[in-house]
């Protein structure tokens, strides 16, 4: 009979940034990428904010994989349905030490987005560890069935912004009015929904919008 047991180490990992933080940077973004990504290519598409007013830094998913199988191009996971809640206890202490780094608590002005996968990641994070933000984006991912209103009750003067587009495979069937309707209850005050004509891919144009 096989057993699985269960053990703590430590582990390094990396996690990329664009531009650089001076005394004129005006907006730090954390930005969690998608599946499939890694950080330094997730900041792609932050390459057109003004350089001298914001700083992005893009934390990078542990689990690695090597994307259609073709053993070229590396991608990365966060999460996956197997052994849900530890994984996310171990991608949450990455993020406190990244914050810590970072020295994110005396940010001028935060935003933290999420994309796809990266949604997720983001929302547990600031819930959990009770992340103060200016804005917190939502691009074409969903919130956690298990986070509740409760959660985000400590965010008084934070904007909420959900991103989607309306051609979004992911998001078809119903499942973005179910979504939509959440999202309103889970974010009573101070939410909006943006979108835009387009599938699954991150539309630099509103993120724009925020800088």
């Amino acid at each position: 009979m096989s057993t699985e047991k269960q053990l703590s180490y430590q582990i390094t990992n990396t996690y990329s940034v664009l531009n650089d933080f001076t005394e004129r940077t005006q907006t730090v973004w954390l930005v969690c990428h998608g599946i499939g990504y890694l950080s330094r290519y997730f900041l792609r598409h932050f390459h057109h904010l003004n350089s001298e007013e914001n700083y992005i830094i893009a934390p990078q998913a542990q689990s690695k994989y090597y994307l259609n199988n073709e053993y070229k191009h590396v991608g990365a996971s966060w999460l996956t349905k197997e052994r849900t809640e530890a994984e996310t206890e171990n991608v949450l202490n990455y993020l406190d030490e990244v914050y810590k780094t970072e020295n994110l608590k005396n940010a001028p002005r935060l935003i933290v987005l999420g994309y796809s996968q990266g949604v997720s990641v983001a929302t547990r994070w600031i819930s959990r560890r009770k992340i103060e933000c200016d804005e917190l984006i939502m691009h074409s991912g969903k919130v956690p069935a298990e986070l509740k209103p409760e959660d985000f009750k400590f965010l008084k003067n934070t904007n909420f912004t959900f991103i989607y587009g309306t051609e979004d495979a992911y998001l078809k069937d119903g499942i973005i009015k179910v979504e939509e309707k959440r999202l309103k209850e889970i974010f009573p005050t101070n939410f909006k929904i943006k979108t835009y004509k387009g599938g699954h891919e991150v539309n630099t144009k509103l993120i724009a919008e925020f800088a």
